[in-house]
């Protein structure tokens, strides 16, 4: 807010016949200055989007809440954009910068050949202008802190960050949090995470270096730590006693969904017609949502079976299978005997076999016997060696006391 000061001046005279001075009052009105938020300007708003398999330019400026057909014909019309139709391939991420009422300022792109090759596409007045650039990116950390109202996203998106650092959030805490089910109003977060810049504007978020989530009146805290020296267990995620974060298996095999048939004894099936147990979770989602392996595995199976169409089973050390029923394909390489990580897109969201609409059936087995994945204690992953806590908590110190200054402060809610 803008503030202006008016100073009086006084002063003392020591002839008492000053009293008897003739005074009139006089009352002027002054034209103020307008009030302005601090700030406040042509606002807009960064968003990025992960491309998903089948999905096409004009979905994707949608999602981003691009409203700007002359945008978008000159996206379609200009030979130096074409790569962005050619390249969208799943896994990237298209980054906007868009004004109130939608309208496109600036479009970013990774293109192939270079990890720093970008497609740029920035507004001057009412024209456009396209060019292919090897950007100068510079790291900035940034710390942000949350209240949820009605989602995270919903949270995230009011306090500036970026959908991709609320998903590596939610990959987080997976273990200890069902983000489908348990996040509750008054839940809070802060985060520190990794913004790559250009020319000061951020491009895309690189990875969250800590973070801390209160959920249900219970806190969950992480930070990232990296050993030099490499070997297992060289990397993740870890409390600040050295625990590791990770779960074994993530609770969710989808970032984000609903669940539309939980585990039960007896279930009505909507293709057969009949009463049956439901040895699984079934995820509502739409055709093509990224499939996620649960934990660090094997596959076992890879192809149609029966009822579950199309179908991955994972062998996770040797106690433990997961299956993925109903999918619309297959990600590149898998096929029996290949290792997949914990959080590997695995496979696709679709309708195959017995389904009456697009859903993921997931399953969850110990020595062959079906377990409720979402009520059951999932193991924890292996934490810090003894010999690397000490370079741990040098590295990692810093970050937390971070969290500590920043928790409470400028927290942002969704609407």
């Amino acid at each position: 807010m803008s503030f202006f000061s008016m100073v009086a001046a006084f002063g003392t005279v020591g002839d008492p016949r000053a009293t008897d001075t003739p005074r009139q009052q006089v009352v002027e009105q002054l034209a103020l200055p307008p009030l302005t938020a601090a700030g406040e300007g042509p606002q807009s708003f960064l968003r990025e989007e992960r491309v998903q398999r089948g999905d096409t330019v004009m979905e994707l400026l949608q999602r981003l809440g691009v409203d700007d057909a002359a945008a978008v014909g000159f996206l379609k019309g200009n030979a130096a954009t074409q790569a962005l139709f050619r390249q969208l391939s799943p896994g990237k991420n298209l980054t906007v910068r868009t004004g109130p009422q939608g309208e496109l300022q600036t479009l970013v792109f990774p293109l192939n050949g270079g990890k720093d090759q970008a497609l740029m596409v920035e507004r001057s007045g009412d024209k456009f202008m396209a060019s292919e650039q090897v950007l100068p990116l510079e790291t900035q950390v940034v710390m942000k802190t949350a209240e949820i109202r009605y989602s995270l996203f919903g949270a995230s998106d009011a306090a500036g960050i970026p959908d991709s650092v609320a998903t590596q959030l939610a990959d987080i805490f997976g273990g200890d949090i069902d983000f489908h089910r348990d996040l509750r109003k008054g839940d809070r977060f802060a985060v520190i995470y990794e913004s790559i810049n250009y020319l000061g504007r951020a491009v895309r978020s690189g990875r969250i270096v800590a973070a801390e989530f209160v959920n249900n009146g219970k806190t969950y805290r992480a930070a990232w730590f990296a050993d030099p020296a490499g070997g297992e267990n060289s990397s993740g995620y870890y409390t600040a006693d050295g625990k590791n974060i990770r779960k074994a298996f993530l609770r969710s095999p989808l970032e984000f969904s609903r669940i539309t048939s939980g585990f039960t004894a007896a279930r009505f099936h909507p293709v057969l017609q009949k009463w049956r147990a439901h040895k699984g979770i079934d995820y509502g989602a739409p055709t093509g949502t990224r499939v996620k392996a649960t934990g660090n595995g094997t596959v076992e199976f890879v192809g149609v079976q029966g009822g579950y169409g199309k179908v991955i089973v994972l062998r996770h050390q040797s106690r433990y299978t997961t299956l993925y029923g109903h999918l619309s394909g297959f990600a590149a390489g898998m096929r029996k005997g290949t290792r997949v990580s914990q959080g590997d897109v695995i496979g696709f969201v679709g309708a195959t076999g017995l389904a009456s609409g697009p859903h993921l059936h997931y399953e969850f087995r110990v020595s062959d016997v079906h377990q409720n994945p979402l009520a059951m204690a999932l193991p924890s992953a292996p934490p810090l060696m003894p010999e690397q806590l000490g370079l741990f908590r040098a590295r990692t110190e810093a970050h937390l006391a971070r969290l500590d200054l920043i928790r409470g402060f400028n927290l942002a809610q969704a609407d």
